[in-house]
């Protein structure tokens, strides 16, 4: 059943998955600035804000291709509204925490949530309405995703500061009680008839352990553990290469411009975990903002990706991706090592908001481009999957620099309690972050050609893909056994 936009169960439908969306969108951008009121409340060092961040993204990262496929399979509206309802069963669990550990659980139960509803709202958009007013659907999803990015750090500052910071995660559980049941009372269900053969649920739980090896590893200091994982990541390659339905296929990577685009991706998504983990600590710890302050401090970011990205999009078909991916890592480098100037005493005017102008102008300049990259560096049959795939690997790239940066940097367990101290670890820290960013330019310089896209597809105008680039929907769907989420249309920025 084809619905039309004008009608009451199409606007019906854009409601129920902006909201269904929004929740994890949200998640991703306003638990940072809950980090020291968590740690003071629940008496956490620096690792257990660690991997409050990072448990949520690991879980994402490594089941989101496996969510989609689900959502194929057995009806993308009733893994929505599963993924739904276990995202705000994980969010109640957070909201209760009574310790540390109990919290990074329930973020890693989030994260399995996030990963059943994250591909889904924009399949769900993709499936149920008419050719003619898919784009505008589109549109309208990402345009109101895009506002709800840009006004979740004043609701998210406003609750720490406010009531506290388990609202951050409690809100979520009257959300979903909304969206759940309009879910199932008017959006229909959709499936891919196409969609067969055995999931790879074998190949995502050897991703989800090999990362999440490495990350105890970095975080706890542990060598062994690292060692082990980086086995368990040997063998994922293995299984994968040998599965007749692998979740990651090699054969993608035969694509030099899809290899190359995925290394820049790795490193410019590295720099940003990394910085906005440490940046909305530096505000709070060191410059003294509120958890509200601090939230609305790194807006600017978010505000510039919201306007320009479609005129970036546009910039970078005439010129080519290669001038982009090269300027915009390094503008961002730019802007963080401008953050150096942020500190005791500074002013936002003169200090921070240049910093911040000019790594929004950078992550405007690069995210457009480097996903319409990724989407013509293959085949269209392939373009969802390689779109998923970039997706999952910008995510883990955030979970490992959110791990990785404090051990570089020399940050003991708690130096988020003291200005002094943080203060130095993150001067440390921001020059590391720009190097990433130039080894990013250096490689898209070196490899990134413009590619032969082979065909039409749409886009979604508005990018502000802090924590990942977007996901996009595809024109036309693969039909090999057991494809992956992203081989069908997916969702978030």
């Amino acid at each position: 059943m084809e619905i039309r936009l004008s009608s009451a169960k199409g606007r019906w439908i854009i409601f129920t998955t902006v909201l269904g969306s929004s929740m994890a969108l949200l998640d991703s951008t306003v638990v940072n600035v809950a980090l020291p009121h968590i740690g003071r409340s629940l008496n956490a060092d620096l690792a257990s804000l660690q991997w409050t961040v990072n448990a949520y993204m690991l879980t994402l990262a490594a089941l989101i291709l496996l969510g989609g496929s689900l959502g194929d399979r057995y009806g993308r509206r009733k893994i929505f509204v599963l993924g739904v309802v276990w995202f705000a069963l994980g969010s109640l669990l957070c909201g209760i925490a009574p310790n540390a550990l109990v919290l990074i659980v329930a973020r890693a139960l989030q994260g399995i949530g996030g990963a059943l509803l994250v591909p889904g709202s924009l399949a769900i958009i993709q499936a149920s309405f008419h050719p003619d007013d898919r784009a505008r659907a589109v549109g309208l999803w990402s345009g109101f995703g895009g506002v709800g990015a840009a006004i979740g750090p004043f609701v998210g500052g406003w609750l720490v500061d406010g009531p506290g910071w388990r609202w951050v995660f409690l809100l979520n559980v009257p959300l979903a009680a909304i969206c759940a049941p309009v879910a199932l009372r008017h959006v229909p269900e959709s499936r891919d008839p196409a969609a067969h053969g055995r999931f790879d649920v074998l190949g995502a739980l050897l991703g989800a352990v090999a990362l999440a090896l490495i990350t105890y590893a970095l975080i706890g200091k542990t060598i062994w553990t690292g060692v082990a994982g980086v086995l368990v990541a040997v063998a994922f390659v293995l299984v994968e290469r040998r599965r007749p339905d692998p979740m990651l296929p090699p054969s993608i990577f035969g694509s030099r411009q899809f290899t190359a685009v995925n290394l820049v991706t790795l490193c410019v998504y590295a720099a940003f975990g990394g910085f906005f983990f440490l940046a909305a600590l530096q505000l709070q710890v060191v410059v003294g903002y509120s958890a509200l302050g601090a939230g609305a401090a790194l807006l600017p970011t978010t505000i510039l990706m919201l306007l320009l990205s479609a005129r970036s999009g546009a910039l970078g078909e005439k010129t080519g991706p290669r001038l982009p991916l090269t300027v915009g890592p390094l503008l961002c480098a730019g802007g963080m090592l401008l953050m150096l100037r942020v500190g005791q005493g500074s002013s936002y005017l003169a200090d921070a908001l240049p910093a911040l102008l000019v790594l929004g102008l950078g992550m405007v300049t690069l995210v457009a481009p480097l996903t319409a990259t990724v989407l013509g560096s293959v085949d269209t049959a392939r373009a969802g999957l390689a779109s998923g795939i970039n997706n999952a690997a910008a995510r883990a790239a955030g979970l490992l620099a959110v791990a990785a940066l404090p051990l570089l940097a020399g940050m003991g367990p708690e130096a988020y309690r003291s200005a002094t101290q943080f203060g130095e670890t993150f001067r440390r820290a921001m020059p590391m972050c720009a190097g990433i960013l130039v080894l990013g330019a250096l490689i898209a310089f070196a490899t990134v050609r413009r590619p032969q896209v082979p065909g039409e597809r749409p886009e979604c105008k508005i990018h502000c893909g802090l924590t990942a680039p977007p996901l996009e929907p595809e024109t036309v769907r693969r039909s090999s056994p057991g494809g992956g989420a992203a081989d069908r249309p997916a969702a978030e920025g």
